[in-house]
């Protein structure tokens, strides 16, 4: 019997240690297919040899990483992000496939504790776009696609001491060519593989030259025992309304190796903080050389902590953890363990707006957020960029990010990533309207041409992503819905059960909606029509007005995005560090042009150019700081006009997009390097949870409350000043009652009625509640029609003052954080008041000689601030340090105010 095989070696313990995981990211050799000596067995015989002839093809290769990474790192190609450098580097579609089809070899050593009936796995997270497996002489062909996991039985490949594992990556089948004029998605052959589309070019991005081919995710060994756990899903249900309890329904299909039937013990636990609170315990039958689906009985859960999307409250995760146990076994045959969060979410077309509304554990949440590209063009992803790019999401109060079709399906570090910080994820498949049905040429809306495929790959998809709490909904793609025959099947298998006629955990997903596409089912237009957008510079006072976009929910509204001047620096050459000579007539340099730049005017639309607007600019650190002043008035301006018809008009909003994946220079809150705009702190301040805002259309003053919670007598403080610090105007509003979800008009400011005949004033707005201090705090610089704000140039910018700082500091590890209060009060010793406008803080080491001296990432609580007279303001600061020889410094530099260190 199966259990008496396994009694023999019952004196091997400690199997909870034994069972053990390797993570091949290092020690990695790389060679071009073509020059690669293979034996008898078609794998390479000459990459450990130590007779390798003298032109030896073997460099050192990055995994995770594609082709060009590897190239990269063995200095055999420049960046090919920085400046013009890419147009230097051979296009797949130029040389052809074999010229970026390599080998990437490895060794390994087979775990030593490995009892009789254990298995060992290699397992490939992500391959882009076919591989040739061999461990030692034995050879697998894996399976196309970009986005599928591959998961091999090796134990009977591998031997004592080391062995041998060698790959060889092949590119996409249709890479595609590159028009000289470029394009959405260049020639569009892209879409005929199941593969990142953006790869051959887009508006806002170079084509990518080796279309990221190579092992561009993780390579695990790991080691089971008889039974192997694959896939385990979990789904939490609320049987009322007030989700005061919860069902946990959590099924796992269980892999029997051995030809006989087996007793497997399942044991399923979570705890919350350290502390259990959920327990089952389960046996099951499993037939030989089968997988079993099985689903253990629903887990009530009294009281569950519920999870929220960020702004309305905590996102608090239980540990799950599933063993398996095997009859006769000794130990763990296979365990698996997933941060999950109770939460429900529901979404529907709302009547009165016709647009989708998205509830959460039965709230409301208007949607604030933004479009995510990817995190890097050449795919160098991981857990830390991760973490800090889903943080300055948080940090910007945004609820919601937007996964674009024609880059991936994102990693579960991402969404590891949202689950703690409470961001809802919107996850397309990779369908878009470029490259699947329109563009010139049009494309084909049939492809890719293997759909079998493309549904392995997503269904695979749903597998990976479905148990985070952020994941929010499916998209079948961006402004274009996959082929019929795609699309039914994707309807089809992702249909939310009810708990009343089913287990929703024994179906592929069973609790998220799927839409069609980013144009349907209560977004834009809702039938398709290309009614997202607009994309370039706005007048800022226009999003306020009623219907400016005509739609309920935009899933894509754009603008610009230059970065600080040092990140042109760091990422251009010096003749390319010339601002457009002339911003409204387009003519930046070619370098710029590359960088997909679009200028802060808009002739077309009759936009005068939002950064002239402040006056002639003499350098580029002077036309970038305006350029950061009017990235903060266009995204502020925009997410408070969509505030001011919260409900009414609209549902919700997504910035497109929020970051770019290279050096770009539109469309961004923060840049590649990591540093963020004026955009950041802009969108930061307007999507605050409870907000007090002007409507620059109607000169109203309003109170968003998006939160689950009314406030009551609070109270509005409006001040205003002209640029010679005279105070033109004070009010306070006591006593208001601001319901919850909903935007209420507190007054209006006469003085502003008369604005178009009036000089440049400052407006501060302060929101404070009873039982909660400060809630919001909000600062404008107002001007005359047309947009003219040259009173900020001339003696007030030029008689710079001082502010005072004091600050403290902690460290701990390589982690520094800093408090610093500034107070704008020296204006005292001057003898007349002045207010201290657009500062901002940097962080640069005091040790480093190169260009860019900065030290990114830093995280702000706020930054591009402005004071009024005798006004003072906390701003914390936090960032790691990488090396003991780094030399932090605390940079204060404003419009109007002298550059100095902060000590700290």
């Amino acid at each position: 019997m199966y259990s008496s095989i396994f009694n023999r070696k019952a004196e091997l313990k400690s199997a909870n240690s034994r069972l053990k995981t390797i993570t091949l990211d290092h020690g990695w050799k790389a060679a071009r297919a073509s020059e690669v000596i293979k034996g008898e067995h078609g794998f390479p015989t000459d990459m450990l040899s130590s007779n390798v002839k003298q032109n030896n093809p073997w460099i050192n290769g990055v995994v995770p990483g594609t082709i060009l990474t590897t190239l990269l790192a063995n200095g055999l190609i420049p960046d090919p992000l920085y400046g013009l450098n890419n147009e230097s580097i051979a296009d797949i579609g130029d040389v052809g496939r074999e010229y970026y089809t390599f080998w990437f070899c490895n060794t390994f050593k087979k775990p030593k504790a490995m009892l009789y009936g254990d298995k060992l796995w290699l397992h490939f997270r992500g391959i882009n776009y076919q591989a040739e497996v061999h461990v030692n002489s034995n050879k697998k062909l894996l399976s196309k696609g970009m986005f599928l996991r591959h998961t091999i039985d090796i134990t009977d490949w591998v031997m004592d001491g080391e062995n041998l594992l060698s790959v060889l990556v092949h590119p996409p089948d249709h890479p595609g060519h590159i028009p000289i004029e470029g394009g959405q998605g260049g020639d569009h052959d892209i879409g005929k593989d199941v593969a990142t589309q953006y790869v051959e070019g887009w508006d806002w991005i170079c084509a990518i030259r080796d279309r990221n081919t190579g092992i561009w995710d993780k390579v695990t060994i790991f080691q089971t025992g008889p039974v192997r756990l694959v896939d385990p899903h979990l789904v939490a249900t609320f049987p009322s309304s007030t989700y005061t309890e919860a069902q946990l329904w959590a099924t796992v299909e269980l892999m029997n190796t051995t030809s006989a039937q087996t007793k497997v013990t399942v044991t399923l636990t979570a705890t919350l903080d350290g502390a259990k609170s959920i327990f089952a315990k389960e046996i099951v039958l499993v037939d030989g050389n089968s997988t079993l689906q099985y689903s253990l009985s629903p887990i009530y859960v009294e009281k569950p902590a519920l999870w929220w999307p960020n702004g309305m409250g905590d996102h608090p995760l239980y540990k799950v953890e599933i063993n398996i146990e095997v009859d006769g076994y000794n130990g763990r045959s296979d365990s698996w363990s997933h941060m999950f969060g109770f939460r429900h979410i529901h979404s529907y077309i709302e009547p009165t707006t016709n647009g989708r509304k998205f509830e959460v554990n039965g709230e409301a949440i208007f949607i604030r957020g933004g479009n995510w590209i990817l995190s890097d063009a050449l795919l160098r992803l991981s857990e830390e960029r991760y973490n800090t790019e889903i943080a300055f999401h948080a940090g910007m109060n945004m609820n919601m990010i937007r996964i674009w079709a024609g880059a991936l399906a994102e990693r579960p570090e991402f969404y590891n990533a949202c689950d703690r910080h409470g961001m809802l994820v919107w996850q397309e498949f990779w369908i878009t309207g470029d490259c699947d049905g329109r563009g010139q040429p049009p494309s084909n809306e049939n492809w890719p041409l293997d759909h079998e495929l493309w549904l392995t790959c997503a269904y695979d998809t749903v597998k990976l992503l479905r148990n985070h709490a952020s994941l929010a909904l499916w998209c079948g793609g961006n402004e274009q819905h996959p082929a019929k025959d795609l699309n039914d099947a994707l309807e089809e298998r992702l249909v939310i059960i009810d708990p009343s006629s089913g287990n929703p955990s024994r179906s592929l997903d069973g609790t998220r909606l799927y839409i069609e596409g980013s144009l349907w089912s209560g977004i834009a237009a809702g039938n398709g029509l290309f009614r997202d957008g607009p994309y370039t510079i706005q007048i800022p006072e226009k999003f306020f007005m009623e219907w400016y976009y005509p739609y309920a929910f935009n899933p894509e509204v754009g603008n610009v995005g230059v970065p600080n001047a040092d990140t042109i620096r760091a990422t251009m050459p010096p003749d390319a560090w010339d601002p457009p000579a002339a911003l409204a007539g387009e003519h930046p340099n070619p370098t710029w042009w590359y960088h997909k730049y679009i200028g802060y005017a808009d002739g077309q639309n009759l936009i005068p150019g939002q950064i002239e607007a402040f006056g002639k600019y003499d350098s580029l650190d002077d036309f970038c700081e305006k350029a950061q002043l009017a990235n903060y008035h266009q995204y502020r301006a925009l997410i408070e006009g969509w505030n001011t018809w919260m409900w009414t008009h609209y549902t919700g909003v997504l910035i497109w997009k929020t970051q770019n994946p290279w050096p770009g220079l539109r469309g961004q809150m923060y840049d590649h390097l990591l540093d963020q705009t004026g955009g950041y702190f802009g969108y930061q301040h307007a999507a605050e949870p409870c907000h007090v805002q002007l409507n620059l259309h109607t000169y109203n003053i309003e109170v968003a409350n998006t939160t689950r919670n009314s406030l009551t007598n609070a109270t509005v403080e409006a001040i205003a000043y002209d640029v010679d610090a005279k105070m033109v105007y004070s009010e306070t509003f006591t006593g208001l009652s601001l319901e919850k979800k909903k935007t209420t008009i507190v007054g209006e400011i006469p003085l502003f009625k008369t604005i178009n005949d009036q000089p440049v004033y400052f407006l501060r707005l302060k929101l404070n509640g009873v039982d909660h201090g400060l809630i919001s705090r909000n600062f404008y610089w107002l001007h005359p029609t047309p947009g003219n704000y040259k009173q900020l140039g001339g003696v007030f910018r030029d008689n710079k003052i001082d502010v005072v700082t004091k600050a403290t500091s902690t460290r701990s590890g390589d982690m520094i954080s800093i408090r610093v209060v500034v107070e704008n009060t020296n204006w005292l010793a001057l003898g007349k008041v002045v207010v201290a406008f657009g500062m901002r803080f940097f962080v640069t080491d005091g040790s480093a000689t190169g260009v860019d001296k900065r030290i990114l990432p830093v995280h702000y609580s706020d930054n591009w601030f402005s004071l009024i007279p005798n006004e003072s303001m906390t701003v914390d600061i936090s960032f790691k340090v990488s090396s003991p020889s780094v030399r932090p410094q605390l940079m204060l530099r404003g419009w109007n105010v002298v550059e100095r260190m902060v000590h700290f």
